[in-house]
């Protein structure tokens, strides 16, 4: 997959795709479908499939002190994209020149005249241009006047309603992980590299792979079981885990991370690129009054966790 970030320098070879356009914050199925509607109508006319996106994203853009509400990285959106089969990211670069671009402008200099798009599929409540002012049919009407074809794609519905990035938020703050899962298509995950720690885990017969998880919308803080896939180095692979998330009330932690204990392993993981995927929600955070019944506690979290990822 290549990656191009500058609508005004394009190669020949990057031009022409069939792209599906959004944030695709998650990667979730609604925005699967929509790739697959951009997939299908390059296959018709002999297009690369494309997806075009955004960096930072726009809400980040004009609210950057919001509280964080990315459900991924944007090298982990390009890591699931790739893995869809998408040839073309357009990762544009979002500043104040694309943001003060009128509707037709956006159409015209970014779609035909930058990427020279054939073909762009946009979901049924896009908005595009200066203030949000373009709407999916004007998009439509650009198009049959430049030259390039669009499709609307209706909001997908799943089994609690609307799939959408906010849906999957709600459901991760509350504790739901499997139903994260069951919008996005996949286990929620948290990527990024192994970053050094306090080594407390350690000394208490868990080790940990420590991860940041800034910038990122924070899952409900407490412990979960996890699927590990170590993405790089000599151990690369697949792991069971249990992992917590929140901010260590036992030793009065202030800064959100991930720490995950990674069952029957053994190695050097910093530096490392880890994806943590959180599969069952098993507790709150929790100050205990020792150490002791907090390695107790501990023991029966990986018990349990055990169970649970043995029964997928």
């Amino acid at each position: 997959m290549r990656i191009i970030r500058d609508y005004t320098f394009v190669a020949e070879t990057d031009r022409g795709a069939s792209a599906a356009i959004g944030n695709f914050d998650g990667v979730h199925l609604g925005h699967q479908s929509v790739i697959d509607l951009a997939r299908n109508a390059g296959d018709a006319i002999g297009a690369p499939l494309g997806v075009m996106t955004f960096e930072p994203h726009p809400r980040q853009y004009f609210a950057p002190d919001a509280p964080p509400f990315r459900l991924m990285s944007r090298e982990a959106r390009a890591h699931r994209l790739q893995k869809l089969g998408v040839e073309r990211l357009y990762e544009l670069n979002f500043n104040a020149a694309l943001a003060g671009l009128s509707p037709r402008g956006f159409a015209h200099d970014v779609i035909h005249k930058g990427l020279g798009l054939r073909h762009v599929v946009v979901g049924a409540d896009f908005c595009f241009g200066k203030g949000r002012a373009g709407n999916a049919q004007d998009l439509q009407s650009f198009g049959e006047e430049m030259g390039f074809g669009v499709t609307i794609a209706t909001l997908l519905e799943g089994d609690t309603g609307e799939v959408s990035s906010t849906a999957i938020r709600n459901a991760l703050a509350e504790g739901r992980p499997r139903d994260a899962a069951a919008m996005l298509g996949h286990w929620h995950r948290i990527d990024g590299k192994v970053i050094g720690g306090e080594q407390r885990g350690r000394q208490l017969g868990y080790p940990t792979a420590n991860m940041s998880i800034d910038g990122l919308h924070p899952p409900h803080f407490g412990v979960y079981a996890v699927l590990v896939d170590v993405l790089d180095g000599p151990h690369k692979g697949s792991y069971h885990g249990a992992a917590s998330i929140g901010v260590r009330p036992m030793f009065n932690g202030e800064r959100p991370n991930l720490e995950t204990f990674i069952f029957d392993f053994s190695g050097d993981l910093y530096g490392t690129e880890l994806s943590v995927g959180l599969v069952e929600f098993l507790r709150g955070e929790e100050k205990f009054d020792s150490l002791e019944a907090l390695i107790a506690q501990m023991d029966a979290d990986c018990t349990r966790a055990r169970d649970i990822l043995g029964a997928l």
